[in-house]
């Protein structure tokens, strides 16, 4: 029994002594932007199947806010690109090939992005890059295609251009919609 009790007591002594080495704060996560390979660099040709809107922003100067979370360390950050620029942060690469806003005369608003995401490969497939995903995201319905993922997550969050007519950039779709209701 006082072998036992003896034993407890080093036992938390040690664990008191272990804890007040600690400063009680991990260091916080920081997203880490690398360069994409050179390979990786050039976006594959694209046709140009949108009809373009005269006096409407070109696509070559519309700007993409995407968000990007890594699930893994709860690091979300937003990625500002315009399209055929790709961005690395860590082992992912997002490329945008294309973002496009409905025109504020049209019903229903929408914003979307024709967005590529490659993953650096693991263990055996160090330094292969593979592509999870590559197709249209839509800023009102995340759920009609998704980057499907364990430990990364891509979504749309603006498309800036204007059209014909527009004084300013357009109030936020959610802002529109509770505007309406009233």
């Amino acid at each position: 029994m006082r072998r036992a009790n003896t034993l407890r007591t080093a036992l938390v002594l040690g664990a008191l002594i272990g804890l007040s080495a600690c400063d009680g704060g991990a260091p916080e996560p920081q997203a880490v932007e690398t360069e994409v390979p050179e390979e990786l660099k050039a976006a594959p040709s694209q046709t140009q199947s949108t009809v373009e809107i005269e006096g409407a922003t070109p696509m070559a100067e519309r700007v993409a806010t995407l968000g990007l979370l890594n699930k893994r360390n709860n690091i979300s950050q937003d990625l500002e690109l315009k399209p055929g620029e790709s961005r690395r942060v860590g082992d992912i690469i997002v490329r945008l090939s294309a973002c496009e806003r409905r025109p504020p005369w049209e019903m229903a608003p929408e914003t979307g992005a024709f967005v590529q995401v490659l993953v650096e490969g693991k263990g055996d497939n160090e330094g292969e890059w593979a592509r999870i995903f590559s197709g249209w995201l839509f800023k009102r319905s995340p759920s009609l295609n998704v980057v499907e993922h364990p430990v990364y997550d891509v979504w749309v969050k603006d498309c800036a251009m204007t059209y014909p007519g527009e004084n300013s950039p357009p109030v936020s779709s959610s802002t529109a919609s509770d505007d309406s209701e009233a």
